[in-house]
């Protein structure tokens, strides 16, 4: 352990121990001893078993499904941890849920990023770090710092035999067109865009595709793939257009809703790749490659630790 890691101290929630073990690894210590369990009623109980106390603490939880249940225990664990007076409360979120959630459906619709931000805030929490969040404009709901980090380098860098001389970087939709353009200049490739309407409540339809994808590679980069649904049909209306069977997705966060994976498949998708943000194989077709982004995390843990919490770059 570093001088500058000496006074902090990691704790993995439940949501992703594995990440949390990996990230401890990558910065040379031990996970935070801890204790998370469930009543018969479905409470969370949360039972810090280390010292915090003036101690600087990073708690490793994204709130993925069942998000509610994966929310409530970070909060717990930072009331916690506040109680036992820790000096500081770093929360690393690499899927912050309820990022869509960013603005009001109508008159009478909540804005439940805003609300999920003022809870970590009222327990205690100081900062939030996360990973390529839904819309980065969560980052004014809170009145704490938000680093906000970029996963597309590792997921670059993992793209390797798929960056044929006839690939292009694909967005799905209107929104994502600056991230495609990111990670195709970063990659050296064209960028194409998807234009996409709504045709009911779960289903979409790719009216036109900018740019040239006849007798083409296409890998098609979203920021996460929850029901695959939009990924889907832009799939279609590529191959449509003369792409080249076997498309590869590319995706920050994967969190194949029941049903996605086979969704996918069925629209010729032959292989997705996505970091370990979340928890767990997915299983079935196609195949998924997860990328590792504890050294992403890690690195930010250790300049936050040397710098006194000085603002991190993503």
């Amino acid at each position: 352990m570093t001088a500058s890691l000496a006074g902090s101290l990691v704790f993995a929630g439940s949501a992703n121990y594995v990440l949390a073990a990996d990230i401890a690894r990558e910065l040379g210590v031990e996970l935070g001893a801890c204790t998370i369990d469930r009543f018969p009623d479905g409470e969370v109980s949360v039972r810090i078993d280390t010292s915090v106390r003036g101690r600087d603490v990073f708690v490793v939880q994204p709130t993925s499904p069942p998000v509610n249940e994966h929310l409530m225990e970070l909060l717990t664990f930072a009331d916690a941890c506040r109680r036992a007076d820790a000096r500081r409360i770093t929360a690393l979120v690499p899927y912050f849920g309820y990022a869509r959630s960013d603005k009001r459906q109508g008159a009478r619709s909540p804005v439940t990023a805003r609300a999920v931000a003022d809870m970590m805030q009222a327990v205690g929490i100081g900062r939030v770090v996360t990973v390529d969040a839904h819309t980065p404009q969560i980052e004014g709901f809170f009145h704490i710092p938000i680093d906000d980090l970029s996963a597309a380098p590792p997921l670059c860098a993992a793209l390797g035999s798929h960056l044929t001389d006839d690939a292009v970087i694909v967005s799905p939709d209107l929104g994502g067109a600056r991230r495609a353009a990111d990670y195709a200049e970063r990659v050296g490739r064209p960028a194409v865009v998807c234009v996409k309407r709504r045709t009911g409540g779960a289903s979409v339809a790719v009216t036109q595709v900018i740019g040239d994808v006849r007798s083409r590679r296409c890998i098609i980069v979203d920021d996460m793939i929850t029901t695959g649904a939009t990924v889907a049909e832009c799939a279609r209306a590529l191959r449509e257009l003369g792409a080249l069977e076997g498309l590869t997705v590319v995706a920050s966060h994967g969190v194949f809703a029941p049903g996605a994976l086979a969704r996918l498949r069925a629209a010729g998708v032959g292989e997705v790749v996505v970091t370990d943000s979340i928890a767990g194989p997915a299983e079935g077709s196609p195949q998924v490659t997860r990328v590792r982004i504890a050294p992403l995390l890690a690195n930010v843990v250790r300049h936050l630790a040397e710098s006194d919490c000085s603002p991190v770059m993503g």
